[in-house]
């Protein structure tokens, strides 16, 4: 349904996750008996989660343990892992840098040059420890890298820009040829990201494997501030998800819909699937474990940008481990922890044995559905990870 917002323009209503709520099942299941493996191409994933492809986030170490969990951490092949040999000091600097100075520095820091030995490096380490390597590269440096992380023995390549789509017009550079990427690179390649039907549609028509659904949704980006651009994430998830299911009938070949920031709460994860996800991509969730080496810090992917910005650094504290974030069990009460758990209790209360039955489950439009009734809760801080 669209709506007149003046003279001759029409816009359609679009949902985020605050604003919609998941109808219970006539039946249910014991959360213990529900299966939430999925794929992405020809993987298996037993835990259908990806931490996010930042700094602050994922780097070797951390790589391995969420591997060893049963999901897939994500190394930015543009980041500081790939341009410095040792980071303790990188990340000192930046968790200590006055507010008014961040960005300044992280600028500089990102300026010096990414070392092709460093990617070779940093993805063999990570498979020396028996786990799926998975990296990212921006589009124009996608080939190049990807070519790199091949050799190297990587697992899954993803093609990372805030937009992308399969049209790209430069007087400047070539754009990559993304179905060129996909034919050579001979490995699982997922793609993003994106946010409407049409793109999602013509990107899966490259061969890829997965796309990456959101556009400026996380906690530490600052694209909808700066561009303007973006569609809520429970709109964007379910029309990328139709795209999907068109693509699958017409040529019988699956790709996974990954929605790709804005959840930081079980309660979020479980929307998204419900929206169509058939894996979600989280960076501020895993910010927050003791395994992460932003230490409590977190940092927008286009915060090094030298001259428009799309990235804040935050604080958002150190609160457990990997572990009981992404399985428990939870010493939190705000639904940040547990995120497994609270995987498999919505699935087992709308009675949906498997992520494709969770995708079935009905959606209603709910704005009052987090505050209703919540005012002592709101007033004492609890669930408000005070």
């Amino acid at each position: 349904m669209a709506f007149f917002i003046g003279r001759d323009r029409e816009a359609r209503r679009a949902y985020g996750f605050d604003e919609v709520a998941i109808v219970p099942g006539e039946t249910t299941i014991d959360p213990v008996d529900t299966d939430i493996i999925t794929r992405i191409g020809p993987i298996k994933l037993p835990v259908p989660f990806l931490a996010s492809a930042m700094d602050g986030v994922v780097d070797v170490q951390f790589a391995v343990r969420f591997g060893q969990l049963g999901g897939l951490a994500v190394l930015n092949l543009d980041g500081v892992q790939t341009r410095y040999e040792n980071t303790e000091d990188i990340f000192t600097r930046i968790k200590e840098a006055d507010n008014d100075e961040a960005t300044k520095i992280v600028q500089g820091i990102y300026k010096e040059p990414i070392k092709e030995e460093l990617i070779l490096k940093r993805i063999q380490e990570i498979k020396k420890s028996n786990v799926m390597a998975v990296c990212s590269a921006i589009p124009q440096k996608a080939l190049e890298y990807g070519r790199i992380a091949v050799k190297a023995g990587a697992d899954i390549f993803v093609v990372q820009g805030t937009v992308l789509t399969t049209v790209h017009k430069s007087t400047k550079h070539t754009p990559v040829d993304l179905k060129k990427l996909c034919k050579e690179l001979k490995i699982p390649v997922v793609m993003g990201n994106c946010v409407t039907y049409k793109v999602a549609l013509e990107l899966m028509q490259t061969g890829c494997a997965g796309i990456l659904v959101g556009i400026g949704p996380g906690a530490s980006c600052t694209t909808r501030g700066v561009l303007g651009i973006g569609v809520p994430q429970v709109t964007a998830t379910v029309d990328c998800a139709k795209a999907r299911d068109y693509y699958y009938k017409k040529t019988g070949r699956y790709v996974s819909i990954i929605t790709d920031g804005g959840m930081l709460t079980g309660g979020d994860v479980c929307k998204a699937f419900v929206s169509g996800a058939d894996a979600v991509m989280l960076g501020n969730a895993f910010a927050r474990a003791i395994e992460a080496p932003g230490k409590g810090y977190h940092w927008g992917m286009a915060m090094p940008h030298n001259y428009l910005p799309r990235g804040t650094r935050i604080y958002v504290g150190t609160t457990g481990s990997l572990e009981e974030i992404l399985l428990g069990p939870a010493n939190t009460d705000d639904g940040t922890q547990n995120l497994v758990g609270a995987l498999r209790t919505c699935m087992g209360s709308v009675g949906a044995k498997t992520i494709k039955e969770l995708q079935k489950t009905e959606l209603i439009i709910a704005p009052s559905i987090k505050s209703e009734g919540k005012l002592m809760q709101k007033s004492q801080g609890v669930g408000m990870g005070k």
